[in-house]
């Protein structure tokens, strides 16, 4: 029988199966223990008879191996829902070598990341092997399973299962004191009001347990933000202090320091907390110091993304462009004084309304009270460039340099006019109001007006894309992006402004529409008399070659260089290996994220995209679409402000002459006090509110698309500090 023995442990050893040492005999009892009570439930859940019993459970034998020797594993995970049909991808996946056990969790559970109680499904799989592991351990992921550490020691076992149930039962005792608080007070409440206690005795509990309620409640809030902040810690080494790893503004190093200092004292700790700043790899939050006046325009760059760290700020160019722009289409100096009053409430009253709780909408409009300040004081600028009070001119600065050509006439729309006077010094002469060539007028000043301003921020846009390659030390952007933009944008674009501007100095009469048309249509016809300067059509066809040739440099080297400089770095991988120092030295300089997989197939693709959506979106559409939908588009980005400019114009023009004039033109005070009441609602509703949301909106759509889009990626995340001012403002 030895022998038999030693030949049986032979071929054991050599099939890699190596048998254990019995087990110690401090651990015999607690396996002995878990095993038994194991099988007890066991037995009585499946078999559903009289349990066995206990003796009989004990005296079984132990006789399975280390899972370690066999390379077997176990992991616990938590599925959400009652159904664990997503388990049968397990079986699939490793051909039936697992065993699962699983059972339905009695109460629901709240989900950590949604905070709503979900039903849950908990389960105990056991494996064989790395590559089993790497493929439940993804079907795990896959499916939103919630895995959970889970030893193999059986002492540790017990240790995690005795603690554990302290916690719960400490849990459970809290919550039950709570709760018998509770039904004292109102089994209180109720004998008083049944035995007929006064009236005031009942409520003065009443008002104890609400006052109570009301007091803990913040301080209750505080200390679960504590523990949750706590729970982020690791236990150091030694197990005798708490480490934790953070991100702080560099100007608040010596702040921290000093509220350690303090805290240290304040405790009578024998020891002081240690500080130290750490070098990562990481990519740090973005945290931008602003204040009551600054944060909301901060906000409206935010709601597009959060800028990469230390990526150009567009907050700092928006807080005078965005009211601008606003104002551009908005533009009436009546309205604007309007806008203004409603805005200095809030502002005057500011104290006061941040201490209340204000409805969603009065809460959006304060928080943006100045952004609507500089709205409305640029709108109040702007028309008095327009020369427009609810629609109507004033002769503010100067009277008129236009007269009637017959000094007795009375319509001038008819008669014509003459230039009697100097020009009108500032803003759209009054004359120009009620001719038959306003709207003419009108449409090409806005019009040009709206093209100057828009390719003057989409350059804004591409020279702070230079900043952020140069700051980033990214050559590629610089050579082939910022520079092919600047040659396609200006070669056509600041071309066109150019003529608007010698076409305004000169008082041309050459058709601008005509020039920018055939500029791609027939580019070495003559010119004729739409020439402005001479050598002009020698320029144009030099300004096309350079917009043509800076599409293909915008969109074929920069994915090639990139792809070159991939395989030069991969082929680096390949070099003879470096000394024990040198490997280290290397690893300790290795990037924490390690390296990105490059696709040469997804660079191309999304620099093509970017190619057709700055050529085709973001440029000549103002051409091609000019061809194509007459002499009025100049551009569909800088249309947005002339439009929805002459859009108010008109309705506010509507609005005073079908409603107030014609009210005033019965001579009847009941209709003219009703007209006066429609056409304060209609101002109010219709351009104070709907079309400032208009303005706004496409004001927005104007620096995200055409200015941020330009340079800002916007892929970075905010800081978040611990705090309780925070914690409070998320509560409200």
């Amino acid at each position: 029988m030895a022998r038999k023995l030693r030949f049986f442990r032979d071929q054991m050893s050599k099939a890699g199966l190596a048998l254990q040492q019995d087990l110690p005999p401090k651990l015999l009892p607690v396996w002995m223990t878990l095993s038994a009570e194991a099988h007890h439930r066991e037995y009585a859940s499946n078999q559903g008879g009289s349990p066995w019993k206990l003796p009989y459970c004990l005296s079984r034998k132990r006789l399975l191996m280390h899972p370690s020797k066999l390379n077997w594993g176990l992991l616990q995970d938590l599925f959400p829902g009652t159904s664990l049909w997503h388990l049968r991808g397990f079986f699939r996946a490793t051909r039936g070598n697992v065993f699962l056990k699983q059972a339905t969790v009695d109460e629901p559970v709240i989900d950590p990341v949604s905070g709503e109680k979900v039903e849950k499904n908990v389960f105990v799989v056991f494996f064989s092997g790395e590559r089993a592991k790497n493929k439940i351990l993804k079907i795990c992921e896959a499916f939103g399973a919630n895995r959970y550490a889970f030893t193999e020691d059986l002492s540790k076992q017990s240790q995690m299962i005795t603690e554990v149930s302290g916690r719960i039962s400490e849990l459970q005792t809290t919550i039950d004191a709570g709760l018998f608080t509770v039904e004292t007070y109102f089994k209180l409440l109720e004998n008083n009001s049944s035995s007929g206690t006064s009236w005031l005795v009942t409520h003065y509990f009443s008002l104890v347990l609400v006052i109570l309620l009301l007091f803990f409640s913040p301080h209750v809030k505080k200390e679960k933000a504590i523990y949750h902040t706590l729970n982020m810690l690791s236990i150091d080494v030694t197990k005798k202090c708490l480490v934790a790893e953070g991100w702080s503004p560099v100007f608040a190093t010596k702040e921290i320091q000093d509220a350690l200092h303090r805290a240290t004292h304040d405790s009578n700790s024998q020891v002081d907390s240690i500080f130290q700043v750490l070098r990562t790899r990481e990519m740090p939050p973005t945290y931008f110091r602003t204040n009551k006046f600054t944060s909301a325009f901060q906000e409206i760059v935010d709601a597009y993304g959060v800028a990469k760290y230390q990526e150009a700020n567009p907050g700092v160019f928006t807080i005078v462009t965005f009211p601008f722009l606003f104002a551009v289409m908005f533009g009436d100096w009546g309205h604007g004084i309007c806008l203004l009053l409603a805005t200095l409430y809030f502002i005057i009253r500011e104290k006061k309304l941040s201490s209340q709780k204000l409805g969603d909408i009065m809460e959006m409009t304060f928080g943006g009270r100045y952004v609507i300040m500089l709205m409305a004081l640029f709108s109040i600028y702007t028309g008095l460039i327009y020369n427009e009070f609810f629609s109507m001119p004033f002769e503010l600065f100067a009277p008129s340099a236009y007269v009637c050509r017959d000094p007795a006439c009375r319509d001038a729309t008819t008669v014509g006019l003459i230039k009697a006077r100097d020009t009108y010094p500032f803003g759209v002469d009054p004359a120009w109001h009620g001719t038959r060539s306003e709207l003419p007028f009108l449409n090409s000043l806005k019009m040009k007006m709206s093209i100057l301003l828009g390719v003057a921020q989409m350059n804004l846009g591409i020279i702070l894309s230079y900043f952020n390659a140069q700051f980033f030390k990214n050559s590629l952007n610089t050579w082939f992006q910022f520079i092919p933009q600047m040659i396609f944008l200006n070669s056509l674009f600041g071309y066109l402004s150019v003529l608007v501007i010698i076409k305004w100095c000169t008082g041309s009469q050459a058709d601008l529409y005509h020039v920018m048309i055939y500029m791609f249509l027939s580019p070495t016809d003559e010119l004729g008399e739409n020439e402005l300067f001479p050598g002009q059509k020698t320029v144009q066809i030099v300004l096309l070659l350079l917009a043509l040739v800076s599409v293909p440099w915008m969109l074929l080297p920069k994915p090639f260089l990139l792809k070159m400089q991939h395989d030069r770095h991969h082929g680096e991988s390949y070099a003879p290996l470096p000394d024990a120092e040198e490997s280290l030295q290397s690893e300790a300089n290795h990037d924490s994220h390690g390296h990105e997989e490059f696709e040469f197939s997804e660079v191309f693709v999304h620099q093509l995209i970017h190619t057709i959506e700055f050529v085709l979106w973001g440029s000549l559409k103002y051409s091609f679409l000019s061809t194509f939908m007459g002499s009025q588009v100049y551009a569909i980005t800088a249309l947005k402000y002339a439009s929805n400019h002459l859009a108010h114009s008109e309705l506010s023009s509507v609005f005073y002459e079908k409603v107030l004039l014609l009210a005033w033109g019965y001579n009847n005070i009941i209709i003219l006090i009703v007209g006066i009441i429609i056409f304060i609602c209609a101002t109010v509703g219709v351009l104070l509110v709907m079309e400032t949301l208009s303005a706004f909106l496409h004001a927005l759509r104007l620096h995200w698309v055409e200015f941020q889009n330009k340079f800002y990626e916007g892929d970075g995340y905010k800081f978040y500090p611990f705090s309780f001012a925070l914690l409070d403002y998320e509560e409200e």
